[in-house]
């Protein structure tokens, strides 16, 4: 089955191919002839993802799916959130983000947090949006070198290592993108058996 995954971000793109598994081929943005930015303008994860799915859906009238994912710190009221990408800067700057958020944190004894990944699917022009959460704490400092954005400082409950310390299958196991995916995969099977 072909469905379009509104990204050009190669990290996604992979962790949810390895998620989704044989039987789905994704077709990227540009695959689709969209390479402007897609706006995010929404206040919340699910609005964002809402935004991107109609906006691809709107120009192909292709079944596809996006998502959107924040880092929800408690000691800073759920911040970066849905400004996660964008949190230190207007571009996707992972290396200031985690310095901002290391000293944002800086002498804060309540490290909780979460990942959140909101996915909205569209299918002959009906939306229906899942959602991933992983529970965990912020790390003192960044350690590790696999994948991105937060994740050298982000430590997933029930383990002593950031997903950035993780292999790419250990960490699509337990990830909120990961868990986002498997209910878009239970969706899928449903609309399409």
């Amino acid at each position: 089955m072909k469905i379009v995954f509104a990204t050009n971000n190669a990290h996604k793109l992979s962790e949810v191919k390895a998620v989704l598994g044989d039987g789905y081929e994704l077709v990227t943005l540009k695959e689709v002839g969209i390479t402007e930015d897609i706006p995010e303008t929404g206040d919340t994860l699910d609005e964002n993802a809402s935004l991107k799915a109609r906006y691809v859906y709107e120009r192909t009238g292709l079944d596809c799916f996006a998502d959107d994912t924040g880092l929800e710190v408690e000691a800073l009221g759920g911040a970066p959130g849905v400004r996660s990408a964008r949190y230190a800067t207007d571009g996707h700057d992972f290396a200031a983000n985690n310095r901002k958020l290391l000293k944002e944190l800086d002498g804060v004894t309540n490290r909780e947090a979460r990942f959140r990944t909101v996915i909205s699917l569209i299918v002959a022009g009906e939306e229906i949006q899942v959602e991933g959460v992983v529970n965990g704490v912020i790390a003192l400092s960044e350690s590790g070198s696999e994948g991105f954005g937060y994740d050298p400082l982000f430590i997933p409950e029930g383990k002593d290592v950031t997903f950035a310390e993780m292999s790419a299958d250990e960490k699509n196991s337990i990830s909120h993108r990961g868990r986002a995916v498997a209910e878009l995969v239970k969706v899928l099977h449903k609309v399409y058996k």
